[in-house]
């Protein structure tokens, strides 16, 4: 349910929680023995090995081509950019409807296209680990299923981490699930990780109550 704290979480896997003011961070978060948020940790070489995708599309208002090199340049990428641009785009599967238009401006592909352009700006720098927030949420069907495929496609070679609201989105895609739920006993609204599993368990046979009345439809 809404306000549980998915994309929270979510964004704490990449540090983009620490833009917030507010934001606190209790615990550790670990990648590959390390913990993320140690003092000696630079938060923009943790994005460069987690990328993130969000739920509206969010290209910069420059050339396609400079949207993908974006984060190469950043991390100062010492390669051959018409090559990682060209396969990124290609593992985005834009480069066939952009190859000839390069030079126009990101803002200019519809919003089907603007979501794997971003895909494209994020997988550019080779990630370790993917996370998308909701990205289909703001797209059609046709280009929901596009993207769709697109992920399963990039798990071969990514760990892909999605927040959806859609379960059927959720049973297409993801091979484990996590069902956040919310606590409102309290009087306020805290967020829990009620369940998690593989994905054919969790909708054909969850373990917890609370997950099954969410699932069916019952849930309050």
């Amino acid at each position: 349910p809404s306000g549980c704290g998915k994309s929270t979480v979510l964004r704490s896997l990449n540090r983009m929680n620490d833009l917030i003011p507010i934001f606190r961070l209790e615990g550790h978060v670990q990648f590959l023995g390390q913990d993320i948020y140690a003092s000696d940790i630079d938060p923009v070489v943790v994005r460069r090995h987690i990328g993130m995708v969000f739920q509206q599309p969010n290209p910069f208002s420059m050339s396609i081509y400079e949207n993908v090199a974006f984060g190469l340049r950043l991390n100062r990428y010492k390669g051959n950019y018409d090559e990682r641009v060209e396969h990124s785009l290609r593992r985005a599967g834009l480069w066939d409807e952009v190859k000839d238009k390069l030079k126009q401006n990101g803002l200019s592909l519809s919003g089907g296209q603007q979501q794997r352009l971003c895909i494209a700006r994020a997988i550019a720098t080779e990630p370790t680990v993917l996370l998308m927030d909701e990205p289909c949420s703001a797209l059609d069907p046709i280009a929901t299923r596009i993207v769709e495929e697109l992920m399963l496609n990039l798990k071969q070679d990514y760990t892909v981490a999605i927040v959806t609201h859609n379960m059927q989105q959720a049973t297409r895609v993801a091979d484990t699930t996590a069902f956040f739920s919310v606590d409102i006993s309290a009087g306020g609204r805290t967020g829990f990780l009620a369940e998690m599993g593989a994905t054919k368990q969790i909708f054909e046979d969850p373990k917890e109550e609370l997950t099954r009345q969410y699932i069916s439809g019952e849930f309050s």
